[in-house]
């Protein structure tokens, strides 16, 4: 009975992940009917990096944050190993989105001086807030959305092709849309092997919403990058 419970884990989080896809939709709709394309999908660029910065961030902290729990804690050991195997595989993302901008002719600098939008910091500082003072089990919901939707190559070509800007600036587009399938697959399994209660799906499914509806929110504060 515990192992058709736990396989019913990642189908419960991915249902939750399902009943926001209308939300993100509509968001993306309306922000590729700004203009001029160029300028909106530079700073659609620049929203990936500044989440993608914090990322492996956020796994450091919440993998200390379960090494802390360890002892109290039946979670807490494998919950760390997925975030520090996880790390390994989203090292340095944050430094090739800043190479593949300024391979489009928007320096570092510039980049790095674009002030985040209070909707990024409630994407990602929520995170930090359940990491410390609740658990970290809830940045899987986080994971999960972010990984949920890998870009197609069809969408990238038309976002190149439609903003002129250089293949080269959608390199760590590519990656991703390579790397989320599989990186979904790994979070199902682990969403699957923990031993996790009502309390516990309550936790992610909440982290699921919220990371879903600020994304969304990110995505419709987009301005063109001047």
């Amino acid at each position: 009975m515990d192992n058709i419970q736990n396989r019913a884990n990642s189908g419960l989080v991915r249902g939750r992940i399902e009943l926001c896809l209308p939300t993100l939709d509509a968001a993306f709709k309306e922000l590729w009917q700004l203009k001029p394309e160029r300028e909106v999908t530079a700073a659609f660029l620049v929203l990936l990096h500044q989440i993608m910065r914090a990322s492996v961030p956020l796994m450091e902290f919440a993998a200390e944050r379960c090494d802390d729990l360890a002892a109290t804690d039946r979670l807490a050991a494998p919950l760390a190993q997925y975030y520090r195997h996880h790390i390994s595989e989203e090292m340095n993302h944050d430094v090739w989105g800043l190479e593949d901008l300024a391979s489009a002719g928007f320096r570092p600098d510039r980049v790095l001086s674009v002030i985040p939008p209070a909707d990024v910091a409630r994407l990602v500082g929520s995170q930090y807030y359940w990491i410390r003072h609740h658990h970290p089990l809830m940045l899987l919901g986080y994971i999960a959305v972010l990984e949920a939707f890998p870009p197609a190559d069809s969408k990238i070509d038309e976002l190149r092709d439609r903003s002129g800007l250089p293949e080269s600036a959608f390199r760590t587009l590519r990656v991703h849309g390579d790397l989320d399938p599989t990186h979904s697959a790994e979070i199902d399994d682990t969403f699957d092997m923990l031993p996790l209660d009502q309390r516990h799906l309550e936790m992610v499914g909440l982290s699921v919403i919220h990371s879903c509806e600020t994304l969304a929110a990110c995505v419709r504060s987009l301005r063109p990058l001047t």
